[in-house]
């Protein structure tokens, strides 16, 4: 016997959107999922980014009126970001004196698991195997790492922390 799920009506009207774009876009494999997700995190990553550089500068872009800063906007950079789903081109927006400082990506950051790694150096130097490491990933992120990329990652450490 099938059991009934019971979904909250807000649920069932995301679980309907997602079927209607699916369906408009014609995505049919997974390899048109991982292209969406790609295409998902760089438009993401650019609202957040230029958000973030709207508060930097005090004023959104166009506004001058509000403008009290003689820095501004200067174009955009790409950067390629790694991500579960392979590579995503983002664009990441500049302003003239440089001092814009992101927090959603920072300046240097290359992938958007890297603070996955630092929970898997917290969990190690706490005593987990390098298998506890890899559950515990998989069940917060749903990604397997395995044991030689903890093993890698914790070596890396470890020849910090002995210098």
């Amino acid at each position: 016997m099938r059991r009934k799920l019971n979904r909250s009506p807000e649920e069932m009207a995301r679980r309907e959107k997602i079927s209607e774009m699916l369906q408009a876009l014609d995505i049919s494999s997974m390899d048109d999922i991982k292209e969406l997700y790609r295409q998902t995190i760089a438009q993401f990553m650019k609202n957040s980014l230029g958000s973030e550089l709207d508060e930097s500068l005090g004023h959104e872009r166009y506004d001058q009126a509000k403008k009290d800063t003689e820095n501004s906007r200067n174009g955009y950079s790409k950067k390629t970001l790694k991500t579960s789903f392979g590579d995503a081109e983002i664009a990441v927006p500049r302003d003239r004196k440089s001092e814009f400082n992101p927090q959603i990506l920072k300046k240097n950051q290359t992938s958007v698991s890297e603070d996955i790694e630092a929970k898997i150096i917290s969990m190690y130097a706490k005593g987990m195997t390098c298998n506890d490491i890899n559950e515990h990933i998989k069940d917060i992120y749903g990604i397997e790492v395995s044991e030689s990329t903890i093993s890698r990652i914790t070596d890396k450490v470890l020849e910090e922390a002995k210098e």
